[in-house]
């Protein structure tokens, strides 16, 4: 009887070490910090620069779960930029969220698709659903896009090769 159980305890072991594996693998589980990069934003009538950003990247499934529902406040040069795999129609909420927020849609050529200004939500039981289309989604401090002229059509450029530990 007790070598039966010791081989289920290591049995359950086994099974939630593979579990912790396949899940972190698989973007279900968070692992560790976020990477960021540097983006800039140009206007697409004349090419100048409009902005530049400093972005934490968001590259799988916990992360982009959690978005910035962990972040108090973001500097004015700071976001936060959710890359998915493919170009599709993604919705974001703001979940958990203590401030204000630009949501911008970003297609797979880098330009900008749709901008919503988010406010707070109170009510966490019933989250307005920002929608657009894009394979990446920037997330800044609210009037951000407004204050800098930055509408939709201008261009989001990036080097996703270009990563680094926190800045």
């Amino acid at each position: 009887m007790t070598s039966r159980r010791i081989f289920v305890a290591i049995a359950v072991v086994g099974l939630l070490a593979v579990g912790g594996v396949v899940g972190y693998q698989l973007g279900f589980i968070a692992g560790g910090e976020y990477e960021w990069t540097t983006i800039e934003i140009e206007s697409a009538d004349t090419g100048g620069e409009l902005g530049v950003v400093d972005v934490r990247i968001a590259d799988d499934f916990a992360k982009r779960y959690t978005g910035l529902s962990d972040t108090e406040s973001l500097d004015d040069d700071e976001g936060m930029l959710f890359i998915h795999d493919e170009p599709g129609t993604y919705s974001y909420v703001m979940r958990n969220m203590d401030f204000p927020i630009d949501i911008v849609f970003i297609d797979e050529d880098g330009y900008i698709t749709e901008i919503h200004s988010a406010p707070v939500e109170e009510n966490q039981d019933d989250l307005t659903s920002y929608t657009g289309e894009g394979q990446f989604i920037l997330e800044v401090n609210e009037g951000y896009m407004a204050d800098r002229g930055i509408t939709i059509g201008d261009r989001v450029e990036f080097d996703l090769d270009d990563r680094r530990p926190r800045r």
